[in-house]
């Protein structure tokens, strides 16, 4: 069971690491107003998403005790990220405080996930 929990939160960090990259490398073009949500950044917040109902899951069934509040809020993070990555992934330009805000709330999630204990 500790290499299949090991496995998804690979995965998950995988999945982050797209998210928040694939904001990074936008950060260029916001001040040429030519900054779009990537494609990277929709299969990044899909993988957490997944991965994290998965680990949420395993843990349980592993006996864990979870912080659920916490899930919670990162969960409606999540969702709210994974929202805005699928209503905008099609246009060309995205405005700047709209991309701002994904990578916001994708730092709030990341230090959600280690500082909160």
């Amino acid at each position: 069971m500790d290499a299949t929990l090991h496995a998804f939160v690979g995965l998950h960090i995988i999945g982050i690491a797209a998210l928040l990259g694939g904001f990074l490398t936008q950060m260029k073009l916001i001040g040429a107003g030519e900054a779009r949500m990537s494609p990277s950044m929709l299969h990044g917040a899909l993988t957490m998403l997944v991965t994290g109902i998965a680990l949420v899951g395993l843990n349980q069934a592993d006996g864990n005790s979870l912080d659920n509040v916490k899930i919670g809020v990162k969960m409606a993070l999540l969702v709210v990220i994974l929202g805005l990555v699928y209503v905008k992934r099609d246009e060309e330009k995205v405005p700047a405080p709209l991309l701002g805000t994904v990578g916001l709330l994708t730092t709030a999630n990341i230090f959600i996930a280690v500082m909160w204990t």
